[in-house]
């Protein structure tokens, strides 16, 4: 462990990869209790698949990552809403529909373009291969993420817990709705180096499940999601460079470890309680 430490200060690659894990902690932890309050998880999975096809054209068209994505998941979600409001397809069907769609668009543009290993990289994640463009757009993209959520905080939590209420005092829930989406995609973007874009939704799903259930408000669930995405990254990076194991299956298995233990927990606390009452 203490080898790991040093090699931290001594290896530049191995303390970028660190840093990318805390701030793709902190923005997946926070996002992803958003998504899962307001019963998203499986649009997170849809919007998660359906910005390949963009990173595919960004790779093409020498363009940032996060343009490419951006786009191609916000038409993923009102592809999703416009089909949804405009025929008989129930809201999961329209999301399977999509992401199934456009993943297999994206993974047929990138063997277009003959990216092999670029394509492994990005549906799995290469923590310990950060580039310096990836590093800083990763950065810059987790602190965007966080301000917005900053800012708009009351809206969101307001539509998050009652939607009517919120209608009802002018607020407008379908602008409010694309604008989590618009996070989603972003956090999607920060997250492919890490974890990849077939594990990204682990990553928003898990943690935030996992402080569901010790939290009672929505700031204190965004905390501890986020720290224990940020726990599961960091890790998960250990054991990845340690062992030569893949960073983001590694950092989605500790997430799912880290899940269990605190059910197990709440749910050992609940049969004392229920026994102190009997």
């Amino acid at each position: 462990m203490m080898e790991f430490f040093q090699q931290l200060l001594d290896y530049k690659f191995l303390s970028n990869a660190l840093i990318i894990s805390i701030v793709v902690g902190i923005v997946c932890g926070t996002v992803g209790s958003l998504i899962v309050l307001r019963g998203l998880s499986l649009m997170g999975d849809a919007m998660s698949h359906a910005v390949l096809p963009g990173v595919a054209l960004s790779f093409l068209f020498n363009i940032p990552m996060f343009i490419g994505a951006l786009a191609t998941g916000m038409v993923a979600s009102i592809f999703i809403g416009f089909i949804t409001k405009n025929s008989k397809t129930k809201s999961d069907a329209a999301i399977g529909i999509s992401y199934t769609a456009f993943l297999a668009l994206g993974i047929i543009l990138v063997s277009l373009i003959n990216s092999t290993t670029d394509l492994y990289h990005i549906l799995f994640g290469n923590l310990l291969a950060v580039t310096q463009v990836t590093f800083w757009s990763t950065i810059v993209v987790g602190v965007l993420v966080m301000i917005l959520i900053i800012v708009f905080y009351r809206p969101l939590m307001v539509s998050t817990f009652d939607p009517v209420f919120s209608r009802m005092s002018g607020l407008n829930t379908t602008l409010i709705h694309y604008f989590v989406m618009l996070l989603l995609s972003l956090v999607t973007v920060a997250s492919i180096q890490t974890v990849g874009i077939i594990l990204v939704v682990a990553l928003l799903i898990t943690p935030a499940s996992a402080a569901f259930l010790i939290s009672k408000k929505l700031h204190t669930m965004m905390i501890v999601a986020s720290l224990i995405s940020t726990i599961s990254a960091i890790v998960g990076l250990y054991f990845s460079y340690v062992y030569n194991i893949p960073s983001g299956a590694t950092i989605v298995f500790f997430a799912f470890l880290i899940y269990i233990i605190i059910f197990a927990l709440t749910k050992l606390e609940l049969f004392k309680k229920r026994g102190q009452q009997t």
